[in-house]
């Protein structure tokens, strides 16, 4: 296992692009294997999690092409074309590649087990598995709802009109992923809006499909039609270099082609309340959502009670906001934020005790946490293997009093490869530990 040391090193400067969108660049390899003709995908994420996602396509009979860095090509073989894999399909990290998988799968006439690495075999499943049994399909899971996910042929699956329980944008896409091969209508709603990647990809590659903040529905039996897709730069990535120009004196930073997805950037309000300055520029609109420029100069950060409608929309960036928290003047109260504890880790704890053992003092929650900002100093962290973790102590630390090792840091490769040496570039202090 690598770790990190990362310390103070001055101003974040700089003009950057961060890698492609993860959820859309998993989206765009499911639905151009699935449809009908030849895709190109330009801006594809390279990270550990993607490329599970299109090796898994490959082992199912689908020719994809990588003649460049980000660049892939993806000859669709059709929603029946896919052929029963000789082998176990490894989604590695990726609850977002599990749990999509398992709804397009579901209505398959071949077997299939989706299994995954040790975080991921700890994470809950039975929130997809139990609506698409409801719906005909046939999957197993481990005594606690975990994986591996055993999927059976399914004789037939049939819509249906699902009222989910949880806000979760992977629920409602693998549920719609089902109802293209089932029979009748499919309909989701969500107690809170999620992003809606699916549904505008969905549209994007021809599918009838009416949607609206907080409800999905599509018709059984229609097929996509191959498409270009350009993935937007990932807010959850730029989420890091967001809150590292935002707490450091004296910094300045651009970010360009940033996705600004109204479900997923609740940080950037969320750190506005706390006094962040952001402003955001030249918004264009595109078939995954609106594109924009980001400016972020530093500015002093006060606590806030974060309001707990803007959780669902940032449950990715909490750990970097408990990073802003303990820099800021005042207590921080995060509440609704349960599922921080079924991640790659238990966010809540791991943020919770890291900040601990850089003198912060933190009080946990079941479904949160009051941090109190104060001056934190060196120390050492781990970071669990869940490289949201491992980043955000990065960003922490280019305010610290000391040296902070970030220990296990590997994971960090399945969602922003690049990571260390694109903050190097901007003037964070971070190196390989020896």
């Amino acid at each position: 296992m690598a770790d990190w040391i990362a310390r103070t090193s001055g101003s974040v400067q700089g003009r950057i692009q961060v890698p492609g969108d993860k959820s859309v660049s998993h989206r765009a390899i499911m639905l151009a294997s699935i449809a009908d003709g030849t895709s190109r995908i330009d801006g594809f994420l390279e990270g550990e999690d993607t490329r599970a996602t299109a090796r898994i396509f490959s082992q199912l009979g689908v020719r994809i092409e990588a003649p460049s860095d980000g660049v892939r090509i993806v000859h669709g073989v059709g929603i029946d074309g896919l052929l029963a894999p000789s082998c176990e399909l490894d989604c590695g990290n990726s609850g977002t590649a599990m749990r999509l998988l398992s709804g397009l799968f579901a209505s398959q006439t071949f077997a299939s087990t989706l299994v995954g690495d040790e975080s991921l075999s700890k994470r809950p499943m039975r929130r997809v598995t139990d609506p698409l049994c409801s719906m005909g399909a046939r999957i197993d899971t481990e005594a606690g709802g975990t994986p591996p996910l055993h999927i059976s042929p399914a004789v037939a699956l049939v819509g249906i009109d699902y009222d989910s329980p949880v806000a979760s944008a992977q629920v409602k896409s693998a549920v719609l992923l089902a109802g293209l091969r089932a029979q009748g209508m499919t309909s989701v709603t969500e107690p809170h809006p999620t992003r809606d990647y699916t549904e505008r990809m969905l549209r994007a590659f021809g599918i009838n499909i009416d949607y609206r903040p907080g409800f999905a529905s599509l018709k059984g039996g229609q097929r996509l039609r191959a498409t270009e897709v350009q993935v937007p730069g990932d807010f959850s990535s730029a989420a890091f270099a967001i809150t590292a120009a935002t707490l450091v004196p004296g910094s300045q930073l651009i970010i360009e082609n940033v996705g600004i997805d109204p479900r997923r950037t609740g940080l950037l309000e969320a750190l506005r309340l706390m006094g962040a300055h952001i402003d955001i520029h030249n918004v264009r609109s595109g078939p995954t959502g609106e594109i924009a420029t980001l400016l972020i100069q530093h500015a002093p950060l006060h606590g806030i009670d974060v309001p707990v409608t803007l959780v669902p929309d940032m449950i990715d960036e909490f750990p970097v906001l408990f990073a802003a928290a303990a820099c800021a003047d005042g207590v921080t109260r995060v509440r609704g934020a349960s599922e921080l504890r079924v991640k790659e880790s238990d966010r809540i704890s791991a943020m919770a005790n890291g900040l601990r053992a850089l003198g912060i003092d933190v009080h946990e929650t079941d479904d949160g946490a009051d941090i109190v900002g104060g001056n934190a100093g060196g120390g050492d962290v781990d970071s669990l293997g869940d490289h949201r973790i491992a980043m955000a102590f990065a960003v922490l630390a280019q305010r610290a009093g000391g040296d902070v090792q970030i220990r296990d840091i590997d994971n960090v490769a399945t969602s922003y490869p690049s990571f260390d040496t694109q903050m190097r570039g901007l003037g964070l202090g971070l190196e390989a530990a020896n």
